[in-house]
C-alpha cells in the first residue's frame, strides 16, 4: 500500500488545477449538516467516489462531495460529509480530508457536528461554540509512523480553538440574534448512543456536548497549525434521570431545521474572517 502522504498529495494533484488561487476555508460538515452553507456560491463539485485515494462515507445523512465555492471575497473548501471511526475507518482515514487541506495550505478549519446535549440549560437546536474537547475515543491520528511534514509528533493540546475565531463567533452571534452556547465537547468512539450512567459520567467530568467526531480532524488540525474553529448543533437533551429515546432519523431531522441558522452564522463569520 502506498504510504499515506503519497496517497493525499495524488488527491492534491487532482484538485489543485481545479481551484483558483489560495483556499482560505475549509469547512467539514456534520450529520445532518451537509447543506450548511446554503449561501455558498459554488465553482464545482465532485464526489467523494471520484476523488483519487478518498474515503467513502457510509452513514446516509452524509452527502459525500467536495464543493469549491465563495462567499463574500473568501474562497471556500467544503467537505459534505465526514468519516467517522465507528464506520471502521482508522484515526489517519477519517483525518484524511485535513491533511488534504493541510497540503493544500489552507489556513483556517471549521468543523461542525451534530452532538446531544449534557447541559441541562441547553436546548435542542441550539449552536455551541466548542471551548475544549475530551477524547474519549481511545485512539489518536497521530499514533504510527511519523510524518515530518505534517507537523511536530507532540504538538501542544492547550489552545486546540481558536480565541479569535471564537470571539467572532460571538460577535456575529448577537448581531444576529442567535443564542450562541459555549462549553466542552466529549468525542466517544460510537455508534451506540449513551446510557444514562455514561451521561453522568460525562457531566461529571465537565462535558456538555457529546458526539463520536470532530476529536480527530481537530487534533490533526493542531499538528497542521490550523485555526480551528469548532460549532456543535445541539439536536437533543441527555437528561440521566429522566431519559428520553432518540434516533438518527430524529437527530438529522433536527440538525437540518436548524441548519439555517448555522448558515446565517457561518456566512456572517466567513465574511468578516481576515
Amino acid at each position: 500500500m502506498k504510504p499515506l502522504r503519497q496517497q493525499v498529495m495524488e488527491t492534491v494533484a487532482f484538485i489543485e488545477p481545479r481551484i483558483k488561487g489560495s483556499v482560505d476555508i475549509g469547512f467539514l460538515t456534520g450529520t445532518g449538516l451537509s447543506q450548511t452553507l446554503s449561501s455558498l456560491k459554488v465553482i464545482w463539485e465532485i464526489d467523494y467516489a471520484d476523488l483519487p485515494n478518498f474515503p467513502q462515507t457510509t452513514v446516509e445523512s452524509h452527502r459525500g462531495k467536495l464543493v469549491y465555492g465563495r462567499i463574500a471575497d473568501k474562497s471556500i473548501l467544503v467537505m459534505q460529509g465526514r468519516f467517522h471511526l465507528y464506520e471502521g475507518y482508522t484515526p489517519r482515514q477519517v483525518t484524511y480530508p485535513v491533511r488534504l487541506m493541510q497540503e493544500l495550505n489552507i489556513k483556517n478549519l471549521i468543523l461542525s457536528n451534530a452532538a446531544g446535549g449534557i447541559n441541562l440549560n441547553f436546548s435542542s437546536g441550539d449552536i455551541m461554540l466548542i471551548q475544549d474537547h475530551i477524547n474519549l475515543t481511545g485512539q489518536n491520528p497521530l499514533i504510527g509512523p511519523e510524518e515530518p511534514a505534517w507537523g511536530i509528533r507532540f504538538p501542544d493540546m492547550t489552545r486546540v480553538y481558536d480565541k479569535g475565531l471564537g470571539a467572532l463567533a460571538r460577535k456575529c452571534a448577537a448581531d444576529n440574534d442567535i443564542i450562541l452556547r459555549e462549553g466542552v465537547y466529549a468525542g466517544l468512539l460510537g455508534p451506540s448512543l449513551e446510557t444514562p450512567a455514561e451521561t453522568r459520567f460525562l457531566k461529571g467530568i465537565c462535558g456538555d456536548a457529546v458526539g463520536f467526531s470532530t476529536i480527530m480532524e481537530a487534533i490533526a488540525g493542531v499538528q497542521a497549525g490550523m485555526k480551528i474553529l469548532g460549532l456543535s448543533l445541539i439536536t437533543n437533551i441527555n437528561n440521566p434521570d429522566a431519559p428520553e429515546q432518540t434516533t438518527l432519523k430524529a437527530v438529522v431531522e433536527t440538525a437540518q431545521r436548524a441548519s439555517g441558522k448555522m448558515n446565517l452564522l457561518l456566512c456572517d463569520m466567513i465574511s468578516q474572517m481576515p
